[in-house]
């Protein structure tokens, strides 16, 4: 896939993990479907399926949904 092909975003939803002290929540990824395809995507602004997603969630009616 080419870095500048859309990429078809179906949904997209924070995960976290708990801190060391075992209270605090951390995101760590986004769960998303892309393409058809589950995946877990970092939160890192170099990837570009993350870039995507952001990008994304700035049309409307799109929303990374938080954790539960």
């Amino acid at each position: 896939m080419e870095v500048n092909e859309k990429m078809n975003i179906e949904s997209a939803k924070y995960t976290w993990i708990y801190d060391d002290d075992g209270v605090t929540k951390i995101k760590t990824s986004v769960s998303a479907v892309i393409d058809g395809v589950l995946m877990s995507v970092p939160l890192d602004p170099a990837n570009r399926h993350y870039q995507a997603i952001l990008e994304w969630a700035k049309e409307d009616g799109n929303t990374i949904q938080e954790a539960d």
